[in-house]
């Protein structure tokens, strides 16, 4: 899998950019606030249909444009086809094969897509939040059909807060409707619950030798998932719904008293530990950063196995705030299998042959040279 074309009107700091790639390694270079990370960011929307960087989709808009566009040409299966997001202020549309897709889950997935930058060495020591829009992401580009349901979930969560609120206030409301609510929320967090415990298999299955690898076989990683309610892992889908259904009964009025939706999937948790402790709390720096690579690393294999494709890696500014071993551990593993962006201000004290035979762009104020 590999993007051959990408085209930007209106994106950023870009008004009119088109571009072809090599389908190994391709080298972004250029000073800070020059335009390298919103190249980047570019091919993340494309897959995703929203930014890593901003919840604001007007701030992708260049200034005093009334919209953005990005097109890409995909090549995936031996098939060439065309991918296309379209951002204004009357909302967005995205285009695969040239027709617009009513949902996002029909969408998401044509282009795989991993990133790695500097915020994702936060994944370990950052609060519970990103650890969640990370299986988000991910599990949603293996299983598009997950997106369904995280969207579906997340509308319900939002009507069942606000009633919730209102119960708080005393407002006069039908008591038969919350009930509605957590039957329809219970539905939804089970399936999320269910396929986030599987794709945390598969991550573990991994994530485990590439870390020990990186750790010089000095690290054992393991993976946990918290929940907000006790369930094994293996729980089956009506499982799961039983064990929320008598856990919302038993919270009902404690989220009345407080006015907000108290359990669910909203609110889980991964935890990593190295050699049985928690990295989060008591890990190096090191070890941290290692878990985050490893966890990076073992994205691109997980969905290879899926797939059947290898994605396309997005290096954003993250090799200069990794070692030379780190460095050298990740060029290793991708050199030659999948195609690459590389964004960084300079290669110095870079040597490694997967950037030598790298395409090379510069990047000077939303212009870019090859």
């Amino acid at each position: 899998m590999h993007i051959q074309q990408l085209k930007l009107k209106n994106y950023r700091n870009y008004g009119d950019l088109d571009l072809s790639f090599d389908d190994k390694v391709n080298l972004i270079i250029g000073e800070n606030a020059q335009g390298k990370t919103n190249l980047m960011e570019a091919i993340y929307v494309l897959a995703f249909s929203k930014s890593h960087r901003t919840p604001r989709e007007k701030e992708l808009i260049q200034w005093e444009q009334e919209y953005a566009k990005i097109e890409g040409r995909i090549t995936k299966r031996n098939q060439n086809f065309p991918l296309e997001i379209i951002i204004s202020t009357k909302g967005k549309k995205a285009k695969l094969n040239r027709i617009e897709q009513k949902r996002l889950s029909d969408y998401i997935g044509a282009l795989n897509v991993v990133m790695f930058a500097p915020e994702d060495l936060t994944l370990v020591k950052g609060p519970p939040q990103i650890r969640r829009r990370f299986i988000d992401m991910e599990l949603g580009q293996i299983q598009p059909r997950y997106i369904y349901h995280l969207g579906q979930y997340q509308k319900v969560l939002k009507q069942r807060n606000h009633l919730l609120k209102q119960m708080q206030r005393n407002v006069k409301t039908d008591p038969t409707m919350l009930n509605v609510l957590t039957d329809q929320l219970i539905e939804h967090a089970a399936t999320l619950l269910e396929r986030r415990f599987v794709f945390l298999e598969l991550l573990r299955k991994w994530a485990r030798p590439i870390h020990h690898g990186i750790s010089r076989e000095l690290e054992e990683l393991e993976i946990k998932y918290h929940a907000t309610i006790e369930v094994s892992e293996d729980a089956n889908k009506e499982k799961i719904e039983t064990i929320y259904l008598s856990k919302f009964n038993e919270i009902q009025e404690k989220e009345i008293e407080r006015g907000t939706t108290l359990i669910g999937p909203h609110r889980d948790d991964l935890i990593f530990f190295v050699n049985n402790k928690d990295v989060q709390t008591f890990g190096s720096q090191g070890q941290q950063r290692t878990t985050a690579l490893s966890i990076k690393l073992a994205e691109i294999d997980l969905i290879y196995n899926e797939v059947g494709e290898y994605p396309i890696l997005l290096l954003d500014d993250v090799l200069s705030e990794l070692d030379d071993y780190r460095q050298s551990h990740l060029l290793n593993t991708i050199q030659g299998k999948v195609q690459t962006f590389v964004s960084t201000t300079s290669v110095d004290g870079i040597n490694h042959e997967t950037l030598k035979k790298a395409e090379l762009f510069r990047v000077n104020s939303g212009t870019v040279v090859t």
